[in-house]
C-alpha cells in the first residue's frame, strides 16, 4: 500500500507551515512539486524553497512534473474539470511508478489547505483507482485566514453566517441568500462589480500571505476601481494573481 501525504503548505509564508506539515515533508521517500510553466514558476519556487529550507531527510527523493492544461474544446466547464482531473491523475500515478523506488510513501506540498476549495483530494480519489493507495492530509493555514489575518478583521458578524463561493456563483446568482457575509474564492473577472454597491463592503487581498501581499478595502462604490487596477498592475509584474475577497453588506444609515 502507497501512503499519499497531502501537505498542506500555507498561503506562500514559509513560517506558516505546522509541526505537523515540517515533520510530513521529512517523513516522504517522494515529494512531487507539480509546475505549471514559466508564467507560474514562483508556485513551484515556494515548494522548492521549502524543501531546501525544511528537507534535513537526505534519502528523500524530490521529482518536478509539469501540469496538463484544461482541454478548450471541451465547452461543458464540469466535464472540462473532469477530463483535467483524469489527466492529471494519470501523470500522478506515472510519476509514482517511475520514482517512488522502494518506499511507500509520497508526498505533495498543497498550497493552502488540501480540504478548502481545492482539488487535490478529487483527484487523489482518482489516483486510488489506478495503485494501492491511503491518502492521510495534514491541514494549513487556508488563505481565508490569510485574508481575514491581512484586513485584522472577523470572519463574521457576531451570531451571523458566513457563505465562502466563488466567481462564477457570484456572476449566475448574485449575492448569496440567507447571508450578510460571502467569502468569494476563484474569481478572475471580480464578479463583485456585477452587484448592486449601495451598502456593500469589500476586504480583498492579494498574493495573501506573501512577501509581495497586497490588501485594499472599503465600500465597493468607492474602492472598485482601485482593486481593478492593482490586480491587473500585479498580474503584469508577476505574471500571475490569487486573490480573495470578503463582502460584507452593511444596513444603510
Amino acid at each position: 500500500m502507497i501512503a499519499l501525504d497531502l501537505i498542506g503548505i500555507g498561503t506562500g509564508n514559509p513560517r506558516h507551515l505546522t509541526l505537523q506539515a515540517i515533520d510530513a515533508i521529512n517523513a516522504a521517500d517522494l515529494i512531487l512539486i507539480p509546475t505549471k510553466g514559466a508564467d507560474k514558476d514562483d508556485l513551484a519556487g515556494l515548494r522548492r524553497q521549502i524543501c531546501a529550507d525544511l528537507l534535513t531527510n537526505p534519502a528523500t527523493n524530490v521529482v518536478e512534473f509539469a501540469l496538463p492544461k484544461r482541454d478548450p474544446s471541451i465547452a461543458d466547464y464540469r466535464a472540462r474539470v473532469d477530463a483535467w482531473h483524469d489527466a492529471i491523475a494519470e501523470i500522478w500515478a506515472e510519476n509514482i511508478r517511475a520514482h517512488l523506488g522502494q518506499g511507500t510513501r509520497v508526498a505533495f506540498l498543497v498550497w493552502g489547505d488540501p480540504s478548502l476549495y481545492d482539488s487535490t483530494l478529487r483527484i487523489a480519489e482518482r489516483v486510488a483507482r489506478l495503485l494501492p493507495l491511503e491518502t492521510r492530509m495534514i491541514p494549513g493555514i487556508t488563505s481565508i485566514q490569510a485574508l481575514t489575518a491581512a484586513h485584522a478583521i472577523p470572519l463574521n458578524e457576531i451570531n451571523g453566517p458566513v457563505v465562502v463561493t466563488t466567481g462564477r456563483q457570484i456572476r449566475d446568482n448574485g449575492f448569496p441568500e440567507g447571508t450578510d457575509t460571502a467569502v468569494v474564492m476563484l474569481d478572475g473577472e471580480l464578479s463583485f462589480r456585477g452587484l448592486a454597491s449601495e451598502g456593500l463592503h469589500i476586504w480583498w487581498t492579494g498574493y495573501a500571505g506573501m512577501e509581495n501581499e497586497i490588501s485594499l478595502s472599503g465600500p465597493v462604490a468607492d474602492i472598485s476601481d482601485a482593486i481593478v487596477t492593482a490586480r491587473s498592475e500585479a498580474r503584469t509584474t508577476h505574471g500571475w494573481i490569487m486573490d480573495i475577497y470578503l463582502l460584507r453588506r452593511r444596513p444603510i444609515v
